[in-house]
């Protein structure tokens, strides 16, 4: 079984352009299911219906997010309605929607884990606690696991994906929108990689422009960040899954 995921689809030019190609890539590649990060694929940042419903028609199956995701107000009710697009699972149960869900592709149940980081980050519930309390709720009804951890610090990554080795098929993370060289089967049979890096422009400072994060780091002064015009490029990763064991036999960086 081939898995995709997909890095944080930064702006609407952005999601265009993984809209207009991410039906082809899985025909042309086999992949059974697809996961993208689309917190920030919105003209303005944040996630909207109309982004959501781009992404979900053009092949994503679930689509995950991050500190972004109530970045517009109408995304309270885009969690309430639609239950394949996920929101941090260490958010408090009175937000609206859920951080993690079960579906089927392919014969087989996959479970998909949203979780959002608290070093540099928001002071929400502990991720490796909130792991654990999913994986409780819904053990012996999944056949993969899989866990976007949208973090900033590679420790916290890193540690996370080593307090679940063995428990969960694959840990990804996002967040930092540049892709790191670290996939990996780690020793126990889990997947990871500290980051898949951004759906976005290249030559840019996380899909900004570079003159205004330069301005910004330079002067202090507040900065409207402009996204870069520059070509897009898409980034993820790819995971084959034996059906059999239902472990995860190769991670392996993938961009178009």
């Amino acid at each position: 079984m081939k898995i995709l995921i997909l890095g944080d689809v930064s702006r609407a030019s952005s999601c265009k352009y993984v809209c207009e190609r991410l039906w082809r890539y899985r025909k042309e590649h086999g992949i059974d299911f697809a996961v993208v990060n689309g917190e920030n694929c919105a003209e303005s940042n944040g996630i909207d219906k109309n982004s959501a419903n781009m992404l979900f028609s053009a092949g994503a199956d679930v689509i995950t997010t991050g500190n972004h995701a109530f970045k517009r107000y109408e995304a309270k009710t885009l969690f309430e309605e639609e239950k394949m697009l996920l929101r941090p699972a260490n958010y408090p149960d009175i937000v609206p929607g859920e951080g993690a869900v079960l579906t089927d592709a392919a014969g087989m149940s996959i479970l998909v884990i949203n979780l959002l980081g608290i070093v540099m980050m928001e002071p929400l519930e502990n991720p490796f606690f909130a792991a654990d309390k999913i994986l409780a709720r819904y053990r012996g009804k999944y056949d993969i696991s899989i866990l976007d951890f949208h973090a900033e610090a590679t420790s916290e990554k890193q540690a996370l994906a080593f307090y679940l080795d063995g428990r969960v098929t694959a840990v990804y993370g996002t967040h930092t929108h540049v892709p790191t060289a670290d996939e990996c089967i780690l020793p126990k049979g889990t997947a990871y990689i500290t980051d898949i890096g951004m759906c976005g422009p290249e030559f840019s400072v996380l899909g900004i422009k570079p003159e205004c994060i330069i301005e910004k780091m330079t002067t202090g002064l507040p900065v409207k960040f402009i996204p870069s015009a520059n070509p897009v490029v898409a980034h993820g990763i790819e995971l084959e899954i034996d059906r059999k064991t239902k472990k995860a036999v190769s991670i392996r960086r993938v961009m178009f």
